[in-house]
């Protein structure tokens, strides 16, 4: 069973563990040092934001990865997203595809948002292909985007509206993972 909680303040070490991972950092726009006094710095500000949450996702009783709902922007219902699964036994198409189809799920039907954006690395080809598969569109690419190590990488921008989830949902059967926004 997978479910997503909100992050806690004992998750702090093992997300700056996971955090500064190469086979991580490498798919994100970032290569943090960082400290737990900072982790706990930002863990205390993130409680006071309403643009950003904060998910450990949880698989079989065991911490496995973090997702993001990114930017809430409520004025025009649109947000983006982000996630990765550090326990690399725990990675497979079938949890990324029932991650991302109940992230629609959340956004469009809790949240009531109308469109979900994400981006992603232009040379993470499977992951763009796996947003293609669950319903995203490509909807742009931004060239050197990025500066990082000393390189310029390009975007591409991936989306899906509401409209277009309610199309489609129906073609697929997967496992619903709950979003526990409360703390336990």
């Amino acid at each position: 069973m997978t479910f997503l909680r909100q992050i806690r303040r004992e998750d702090l070490e093992m997300i700056m563990e996971w955090r500064m991972r190469p086979d991580i950092t490498k798919f994100m726009y970032t290569d943090p040092v960082l400290t737990i006094e900072k982790q706990i710095e930002w863990f205390e500000s993130s409680k006071l934001d309403k643009n950003n949450m904060h998910f450990i996702i949880e698989s079989d009783g065991q911490p496995i990865g973090v997702l993001n709902i990114a930017d809430i922007d409520r004025k025009n219902r649109k947000c983006s997203w982000g996630y990765y699964v550090a326990v690399k036994e725990k990675r497979s198409l079938k949890l990324a595809l029932a991650l991302e189809w109940n992230v629609y799920d959340y956004v469009f039907d809790t949240l009531g948002l109308n469109k979900l954006v994400g981006e992603v690395f232009a040379f993470n080809k499977g992951v763009i292909r796996m947003h293609q598969m669950c319903g995203s569109r490509i909807e742009g690419e931004r060239k050197k985007h990025i500066f990082k190590n000393g390189e310029y990488y390009d975007i591409v921008e991936t989306g899906i509206c509401k409209e277009e989830w309610e199309e489609i949902r129906r073609k697929y059967d997967y496992e619903k993972i709950e979003f526990l926004t409360q703390a336990p």
